[in-house]
Formats: structure tokens, C-alpha cells, sequence
């Protein structure tokens, strides 16, 4: 098992990429907090983990929150006394282009999907700096690493999240805290399921594998940085794309 017993919070865990990132670490041998605003999702991951003979607890999180942010933290360190993995994923999406934006679309996708990340790492970085070791992978894009029509709002949180990693990895790398992120390209989630069909065509067709992204894909990306076999990784962007832009 490559994360036996590592306390690993995953927030976004109640559907798309946190779920399976989720539901893999539980059969890995990690001790998973479902952190996620949606309760149902969340509790089913939960749930789903605990019947197939893993360790986990669901906790009602809403990221863009500190308060909330800090009540998770304190009750995995309460249950757990360590805290050894933080995979930033939650984010959403709500896109327009620039001359259209609200400015409560851009505010709502910035707190979320940047401020988040940084709320819980904040949250948990005293504790692993105390144990001498962690780490914290942030879930980026490959449109904040090139950017896309309609997403200036998702692109610069996601582009933001890469310029935290690299700041993070540099300061926290000599307290024994890696801190990394991924890019991961078209997956099929639910969040993509409102990409019309003729646009998920072409990004295969423009993949050179010749598919699109499956959950499983990130999530064993995720699960390879969190292990002991990723030990002199820390700083980097791993793109989980297909190739698609080379």
C-alpha cells in the first residue's frame, strides 16, 4: 500500500476527481477526510471507502471558508494526531468572456478555486512543519498553465495556484514539506459534461493518444506524489494531459 496510514484531507472529494482520488488513497491505505460543501456526495464517498475496508470521514467543508477550513483541520489532528498529505482540488467553473464577467463570477471563482488552496494550506502547514515532514499537492490546469477563451476568472486562479506551489515548494522544502501540483487536461467529469461533444471530439482528435482523460488517470498522478516513491519531486507541474499540448 502506497499510503498506508498517511492522513491525507482531499477537499473537492464528493464527486469527479476527489472522488476517485478519494476512493483510490482509501484502498491505498491512506486515512481520507471527504472534505466537500456537498454532503450527500461527500458522505457517499465515505461510506464507499469504510465498506470496502478503508478508513474515512466526511467533513462539510466550503474552502473560501477559514473558519470551516480551521474546524476540519483541528478535528483530523483531534482523530488522527497528524496530518501528512493536503490534496487541494476543490474549484469550479463560471465562465465568460472579459467584457461580460460579473464581478461576483470573478470574486466567487477566485475564492474558491485560489483562496481556498491557500486557507488550507495555512491550516495545516503548522502541523507539518512539526512533524518534519507533508505534502501538499495543488489540482492546477492546463489552462493556468496557456489560458482559454471564456475563463480568465478559472485561468487565473489556476495559473495562481502554479505560482503558489513553486513559492510554497522553496519555502516549506527545507521543513521536509513537498509541495506540488498537477495540470490535468480534458477529463471526463462532471464538470465536463456540459462541453459539447463536437469540442470533447476535437480535443481527442488533437490528443496525441487519441482520448480524452479518465478520473483515474489524475488520480494515480496524485497518489504517485503523495507516496515515498515521489520523495525528490517537489516544485513541479505535472501536466495529465495526453500530450495534447506539446
Amino acid at each position: 500500500m502506497r499510503v498506508k496510514d498517511k492522513v491525507t484531507i482531499i477537499t473537492g472529494a464528493g464527486s469527479g476527481i476527489g472522488r476517485g482520488t478519494a476512493l483510490l488513497f482509501g484502498s491505498e491505505g491512506a486515512k481520507v477526510v471527504v472534505a466537500d460543501v456537498n454532503e450527500k456526495g461527500g458522505e457517499e464517498t465515505a461510506n464507499e471507502i469504510r465498506q470496502n475496508g478503508g478508513e474515512a470521514f466526511f467533513a462539510r467543508l466550503d474552502v473560501s471558508n477559514r473558519e470551516q477550513v480551521k474546524n476540519v483541520v483541528q478535528e483530523t489532528i483531534k482523530k488522527y494526531g497528524r496530518i501528512d498529505v493536503l490534496i487541494n482540488n476543490a474549484g469550479i467553473i463560471q465562465d465568460a468572456l472579459v467584457v461580460k464577467m460579473t464581478e461576483e463570477q470573478w470574486d466567487r471563482v477566485i475564492n474558491i478555486n485560489l483562496k481556498g488552496p491557500f486557507n488550507c494550506i495555512q491550516a495545516v502547514v503548522g502541523t507539518m512543519i512539526e512533524q518534519g515532514s507533508g505534502e501538499i499537492i495543488n489540482v492546477s490546469s492546463i489552462v493556468g498553465l496557456y489560458g482559454n477563451i471564456g475563463q480568465i476568472n478559472y485561468a487565473s486562479s489556476k495559473a495562481g495556484l502554479i505560482g503558489m506551489t513553486k513559492t510554497l515548494a522553496k519555502e516549506l522544502g527545507k521543513k521536509g514539506i513537498r509541495v506540488n501540483a498537477i495540470a490535468p487536461g480534458f477529463i471526463l467529469t462532471p464538470m465536463t459534461s456540459g462541453i459539447p461533444e463536437k469540442i470533447l471530439e476535437m480535443m481527442k482528435e488533437k490528443t496525441p493518444l487519441k482520448r480524452l482523460g479518465q478520473i483515474e488517470d489524475v488520480a494515480n498522478t496524485l497518489l504517485f506524489l503523495a507516496s515515498d516513491e515521489a520523495s525528490f519531486i517537489n516544485g513541479a507541474v505535472i501536466s495529465v494531459d495526453g500530450g495534447l499540448l506539446i
